[in-house]
């Protein structure tokens, strides 16, 4: 991949999750209408404190990609966050308009992880 692609690409995912891990301590972004069922989900997830820590990831990740340290080991462990937005958003709001952040964060963190394919080739060698 072309270095200055993977850099802008690096660079978008940062502030993309940045900005929704800030978010979810300082509500900056406000929530549309959610179902019961997804309103119950994230009551489970506050009062476990589960999504504070998701936020710490995604700061933790966003300034990772952003200052470009430690940025290979951020995108896997950001990946769970990825696939569990899109199956939040594919149980609880699966309309396109809904599901369009969750999307574009799974598909910036493939392309991030495909960047970063040589760092992992330790430990995906058999």
């Amino acid at each position: 991949m072309n270095s200055k692609v993977f850099m802008v690409v690096r660079i978008l995912l940062g502030l993309f999750v940045l900005t929704f891990g800030l978010n979810k301590f300082f509500h900056f972004i406000p929530f549309g209408e959610m179902s019961e069922g997804a309103m119950n989900y994230f009551g489970a997830l506050t009062s476990t404190h589960t999504l504070t820590i998701v936020a710490i990831v995604e700061i933790l990740s966003g300034l990772s990609f952003i200052l470009n340290k430690y940025g290979a080991l951020m995108a896997l462990i950001l990946m769970s966050v990825s696939i569990n937005a899109v199956l939040f958003h594919a149980a609880f709001a699966p309309a396109l308009a809904d599901i369009m952040g969750a999307l574009i964060l799974i598909i910036l963190n493939i392309v991030v992880l495909i960047g970063y394919k040589d760092r992992y080739k330790e430990i995906l060698r058999a």
